[in-house]
């Protein structure tokens, strides 16, 4: 490290591999942030640079901020490649002295910047934010077409605009200027900055589940607000034109307290969105563990879900019938059926108890049917749901009610449900409303006591529904809970699939399936599959491209579903076969039934490729229309031969025309789903809605 005079202050220049950064002596704030192999200069004028905020209410002014940048200059100690600055107390924007102390270090490593804060709090107020780390300017590369903000979705990547359009997530009504806050905690663990070649990667590099949030804000606000454009010029009205930038963590520091904030790396790098993961995928690589599937999961197959029953009372399927179901998989070859709706009162109803519908034969009614279906090789696994209580229970009013996540003023949380059936329910008249409920102690004892029924049952697994989130809440404030005010509702996500595992008899450990609704990152740890619903031409694939040998499932509902079939050999995904939204038999859609046994054909031809190979997104080949621009494409690696296998998808309605290329290796054949192997001489034909495979 060393040190820079400019003219209008102090900075103390910091580099490595991938980056300048400048930190102002002044007041701690980020006045430089450099690309250096690419020349990108985020921050445009060293003016704008920010270092923290903090939000500290008070008893007269709930909206009490505390600006790093209006600070008494830090005190500064330098070491060899750690900055550490210190505040020792600090003033509110109201100018109230605030006995708050405050140590931020900045660690650069070969290839990023670790940005980490302690706070000691001696004032009477709770810290509820904080911003850190905070940038004042995230400004595109000069030739850059665009801008967007890489984060995640309901199962796979989403993107938002920044440049040349700045879409605005809030109402308008309740933000000062356009405003994007992105999901956090568990679920986006880092967020990519990007062009369509290089990006900046900001991530939380800690395994606790504390409360972090990203923010983008874009000053002083629009030009014209119809078409939501950023500004061209450089101010506007008189004000600098820019885009903040920031980490927003919620740590709930109470007074007396000390707390150390999660750390936040900033790197930029080269490439894609996939570029960009491969910078999370690395760290966590040194100590993260995925569960091991049961065998039989692990190996080629698809299954089936089906519906018996909602709040609306369908009882379409008594546990008596069952096993036709189950005649129907081992007539398609289909492995497992994943049964919903069969506890008392349908989907969604009496949550979190888990007894079987007595309407629809009982306990020893779904037993006994269980058990014949296991005999015929298919596999039954129960929908399960604990994150949430069924408000209009008896239960919940008598005694889950004290169970359920806090909110500060002492209310529930309270989820709006899912409308099913009627016209009463979609009209959301008397749709059953959910409640989060806190994993503490009590609960996660409930949660034993209902599981233990589906062991009982005789199951060979769970699918835990909606297991990836307790929205609409994030942090409990309940005071008998046992844990401190303010946290995380994700902490024992974990720690309750790890009880269950201890309660499975000997026999059954190993091969019973712990499956969840749309894992988020670190919850493979515990669970072995995860269902999703990937139905979109631009889905992101980054969970695949994350966890490339995790079992992601999702689900098939068209009459003539080529494309998701397709999507299923592009990604490695296990197919759920769902006619009717889950509410019919596999003979209901007879055309996609056809086209997928046939891609299943395929794909056990090539199982050392596509299945059991590694999925390399689109790393180490392309595949381009005639006209140059990219087709849709996946490569896999044979993990025995370290063969490329170019997986290339007709999405849309016309013939395409492709071509080819693998690194270090000549592209010699194809086959489409449909058709025979034929020799690749440079040029290949797509038809609409089909997928092909190129092997060298």
């Amino acid at each position: 490290m060393k040190k820079e005079r400019t003219l209008e202050e102090k900075t103390i220049l910091l580099k490595n591999q991938s980056m300048y950064l400048g930190i102002s002596e002044q007041n701690g704030a980020i006045t430089r942030l450099a690309f250096r192999p690419t020349g990108w200069e985020l921050i445009r004028d060293p003016k704008l640079g920010l270092s923290f905020r903090m939000l500290v209410p008070t008893p007269s002014r709930r909206n009490t901020q505390v600006l790093g940048e209006h600070q008494v200059p830090p005190r500064i100690l330098e070491g060899e490649r750690e900055l550490t600055l210190y505040w020792g107390k600090l003033v509110s924007e109201d100018g109230e002295a605030l006995p708050i102390e405050v140590t931020a270090h900045i660690r650069m490593e070969e290839q990023w910047a670790v940005f980490s804060m302690e706070i000691g709090n001696h004032s009477g107020y709770t810290i509820e934010n904080v911003y850190y780390p905070y940038l004042g300017d995230v400004r595109r590369p000069e030739d850059a077409p665009w801008m967007r903000a890489f984060t995640f979705g309901y199962a796979g990547g989403t993107e938002h605009d920044m440049w040349p359009r700045f879409t605005n997530h809030p109402g308008y009504y309740g933000v000062d200027y356009p405003t994007q806050f992105y999901e956090g905690t568990v679920h986006t663990p880092f967020v990519l900055l990007r062009t369509q070649d290089q990006g900046l990667y900001v991530g939380l590099h800690q395994k606790a589940f504390e409360t972090v949030f990203w923010e983008s804000e874009l000053r002083p606000g629009y030009g014209e607000s119809m078409e939501c454009l950023v500004p061209e010029a450089d101010t506007l009205a008189g004000k600098p034109v820019h885009t903040r930038f920031a980490a927003v963590q919620l740590p709930y520091i109470l007074s007396g307290e000390s707390r150390s904030l999660v750390p936040v790396v900033l790197c930029p790098y080269q490439g894609s969105w996939q570029q960009g993961c491969d910078l999370f995928r690395d760290w966590r690589r040194g100590w993260m563990q995925e569960a091991v599937p049961p065998q039989w999961v692990r190996s080629l197959h698809a299954w089936q879900q089906i519906h018996v029953n909602s709040p609306e009372d369908e009882l379409r399927i008594p546990f008596s019938r069952l096993p036709e179901v189950g005649r129907d998989c081992v007539r398609r070859g289909v492995r497992a059926i994943q049964l919903v709706g069969w506890n008392k009162g349908g989907q969604d109803q009496g949550n979190p108890c888990h007894d079987p519908d007595p309407r629809l034969g009982g306990f020893e009614e779904l037993k006994k049917a269980i058990g014949e279906i296991q005999e015929m090789g298919v596999k039954v696994i129960l929908f399960a749901k604990f994150t949430w209580a069924d408000r209009a229970t008896e239960w919940f009013r008598r005694s889950l009610k004290r169970l359920a996540v806090k909110d500060p003023y002492g209310d529930y949380y309270m989820h709006g449900g899912y409308r099913y059936q009627t016209g009463t329910q979609l009209a959301d008249v008397n749709t059953k409303r959910l409640v989060p409920m806190c994993f503490c102690e009590e609960y996660l004892d409930i949660c034993c006591k209902e599981f233990q029924k589906i062991i009982d049952l005789g199951a060979d697994g769970i699918l835990f529904d909606e297991a990836f989130h307790h929205g609409p809440a994030q942090l409990c404030f309940a005071p008998d809970h046992g844990h401190r005010p303010g946290a995380p509702v994700y902490a024992n996500d974990l720690e309750l699939i790890r009880r269950f595992e201890k309660m499975l008899p000997e026999e059954k450990r190993g091969e019973f399936l712990f499956a969840a609704e749309t894992c988020y990152d670190r919850e493979f740890e515990v669970y072995h599959l995860s269902y999703i619903r990937s139905e979109s031409e631009g889905y992101l694939p980054s969970q695949r491209y994350l966890l490339p040998e995790a079992q992601i499932m999702t689900a098939v509902t068209g009459f003539q579903d080529r494309n998701m079939i397709n999507q299923c050999l592009r990604y490695r995904f296990i197919i759920s076969y769902e006619p009717y939204n889950f509410k019919g038999r596999l003979e209901d859609y007879p055309d996609t039934l056809e086209y997928a046994e046939k891609m299943e054909a395929l794909r056990r031809e090539l199982a050392d490729d596509l299945w059991y190979g590694k999925y390399l997104g689109e790393t180490g080949a392309t595949v381009e229309r005639l006209d140059g621009s990219l087709a849709e494409y996946s490569v896999f690696r044979n993990g025995s031969t370290g063969r490329l296998c170019v997986v290339a998808v007709n999405y849309g309605g016309e013939v395409i025309q492709v071509r080819v290329q693998a690194q270090g290796q000549e592209i010699c054949r194809f086959r489409l789903v449909e058709e025979d192997w034929q020799a690749y001489e440079g040029v290949a034909v797509l038809p609409a809605r089909s997928a092909a495979v190129f092997l060298p």
